[in-house]
């Protein structure tokens, strides 16, 4: 297997990689990961939403858009005290990477913005990877948020271009890949991935990793999320993911981008230790810790500690990547190493 980092995989390639037998895709994810990275070590993230419902997109997963009717109550955007607060009680129990959601379609130019970007200042002050996701950004509001000492933005694709219309008519696919591209030209790091479950087909999840794969960088953060279906939205019907299409995605997600964190994120309250640990063994190497993702439950830190230590896992410190120098406060406009 040669040892270099691609971003021109075929679909065909994919669909091999894929749909091989799953213990032997594992084992080569597997092989891949111990190349590329820390065996052992997880990145351990939090997720807080900042701004709670009332957005007017139709993504048909989720519980936050205004148009369905789900039991999220509505919070305006939270004060800098309470994000700080909620912040700091997560760096103690273990999280490196703090990620700040608001259910907003995109960023404006007002207060509310003044008020996260202060946010992000507090946060990086603490010694935590700040990471945020706002819906669709400009390059000039990329460029501010990097200023203020913004370390990732997450942005997902959801799913392949050809399934997104039947999740999402409010916006394009392409106005997604035009954020993440303002994103990179900010010098930010990037998280983004996507949900499995929402009624795609195989050919799908394949097309979303192919675009994922291809970009001129690959994404440094892949959250893989199984849907968490929600009483009041399109798809609360929809029948709960196998964990073993979750095990193959992260597998094969970690053999397209080596070096990107693979991140287990929505729909671990279901899985087992014994699930999670197949995922960690595909590459999984990164997790959401909390009791909240947002506006779903997941694990307490008290259960992530206790598997930590049976499956012989470390958290990984903040800000790795970084020359590796002793200060945590990383340089104003840190540009994020494509090898990061």
């Amino acid at each position: 297997m040669e040892n270099v980092v691609r971003n021109d995989w075929t679909i065909a390639e994919i669909e091999s990689i894929y749909h091989k037998p799953l213990l032997d895709l594992v084992y080569q994810a597997a092989t891949v990961h111990r190349q590329y990275n820390a065996i052992g070590e997880v990145q351990v993230c939090t997720l807080l939403s900042i701004k709670t419902g009332g957005c007017p997109e139709d993504c048909a997963y989720c519980p936050q858009a205004a148009r369905y009717h789900t039991d999220i109550d509505v919070h305006a955007l939270m004060k800098k005290e309470e994000v700080l607060e909620y912040a700091a009680k997560a760096k103690a129990a273990g999280s490196t990477r703090f990620c700040m959601g608001a259910a907003w379609r995109e960023v404006r130019n007002n207060k509310d913005f003044d008020r996260v970007l202060d946010m992000v200042k507090g946060v990086n002050e603490l010694g935590m990877e700040v990471c945020c996701t706002l819906g669709m950004l400009t390059e000039e509001q990329a460029q501010r948020l990097a200023e203020a000492g913004l370390y990732a933005y997450n942005h997902n694709l959801d799913t392949s271009k050809e399934h997104y219309s039947e999740i999402i008519t409010t916006r394009t696919y392409d106005d997604r890949l035009q954020t993440l591209d303002n994103v990179r030209k900010a010098g930010v790091s990037l998280c983004c991935g996507g949900i499995i479950g929402l009624g795609e087909k195989h050919a799908d999840r394949i097309n979303m990793l192919h675009t994922l794969a291809t970009l001129p960088e690959h994404p440094e953060s892949v959250p893989i999320n199984a849907l968490v279906p929600v009483v009041g939205t399109p798809l609360q019907h929809n029948q709960k993911v196998d964990v073993w299409d979750l095990v193959r995605m992260i597998a094969t997600a970690r053999i397209l981008m080596p070096k990107a964190m693979v991140r287990l994120s929505a729909g671990r309250t279901d899985l087992s230790v014994v699930e999670q640990a197949f995922c960690f063994m595909a590459g999984a190497n990164s997790i959401f810790a909390g009791e909240k993702l947002l506006t779903t439950p997941n694990p307490s830190f008290d259960d992530d500690n206790a598997m930590f230590q049976l499956l012989g896992l470390q958290p990984r410190e903040a800000f790795k990547n970084e020359t590796q120098s002793c200060g945590h406060h990383h340089h104003e406009q840190q540009a994020v190493e494509a090898t990061a």
